[in-house]
């Protein structure tokens, strides 16, 4: 159960780990100050969820583990996180969509996690859910304002879903590792609310005048370990300090 339940909590931090590095890349670089700080502070709030998880991995795994260790020193093939969060950040409002696409399944994620029967868990979830209900009802403000706005805002918005809603079925998949502690009571059953999310995603894509394609494929292979051509360059630059000085401490 223990490897399991480590490899659990790196499915779920890795996700925020990516996401967070992405935002990271947009510090000084947003379309206003005020939205500059927005987007590093919710980029700062995963990464800290991202520490107590990897904290509690470390503590699992035993030995000379570390947080450092889960973050910056596996391969390509050992982060799970899912396709969408680690797409580029092409524009600003493909920086949102995205945004958006996973707050909405975040935040349904953590208040369900609060009732995990893992104290740890449930603990990380009770502290994170408050940020993570901000952060969905920053990226669906900036939804509807892109896609209700300008005619070119609105084009850029409709070009980032479409290029994006490809991506949002892989976070309701679940392998059998998943499963095994979702009837334990320790990981959360995200089928019970995938219906949910994709009404309310479609709801507010509807505020916001945007067209929701008609996809009949999703792309997936993250949660496995097969990444889109821009993991590599993200790891390259994550992982640069810790690469070139081993071992080196905060």
């Amino acid at each position: 159960m223990s490897k399991e339940l480590i490899q659990y909590i790196c499915t779920v931090a890795d996700n925020n780990l990516i996401l967070g590095q992405r935002l990271g890349e947009l510090c000084g670089h947003g379309p206003n100050i005020e939205t500059d700080i927005a987007l590093t502070n919710i980029g700062l709030d995963l990464f800290g969820q991202v520490r107590s998880y990897f904290q509690y991995a470390a503590k699992l795994e035993g030995g000379n583990s570390s947080e450092d260790t889960f973050a910056f020193l596996r391969k390509e093939n050992e982060y799970k996180n899912v396709l969408l969060v680690e797409q580029p950040n092409t524009d600003f409002a493909y920086t949102i969509v995205r945004q958006f696409l996973y707050d909405v399944y975040h935040i349904r994620f953590m208040e369900n996690l609060q009732k995990s029967s893992d104290e740890t868990l449930a603990a990380i979830a009770a502290k994170g859910v408050k940020e993570v209900a901000y952060h969905a009802r920053f990226s669906a403000d900036w939804v509807r304002r892109l896609g209700d706005g300008t005619e070119e805002s609105h084009r850029r918005a409709q070009q980032a879903l479409d290029d994006l809603y490809t991506y949002t079925d892989e976070l309701f998949h679940q392998n059998e590792s998943e499963l095994s502690l979702v009837n334990a009571g320790i990981a959360v059953n995200t089928a019970q609310f995938k219906s949910d999310y994709y009404q309310t995603i479609h709801a507010v894509f509807a505020e916001a005048t945007l067209t929701v394609p008609d996809q009949k494929y999703f792309l997936k292979g993250g949660k496995k370990g097969i990444h889109s051509e821009h993991m590599g360059y993200i790891l390259t630059e994550m992982q640069y300090m810790q690469r070139t000085y081993p071992n080196m401490q905060w």
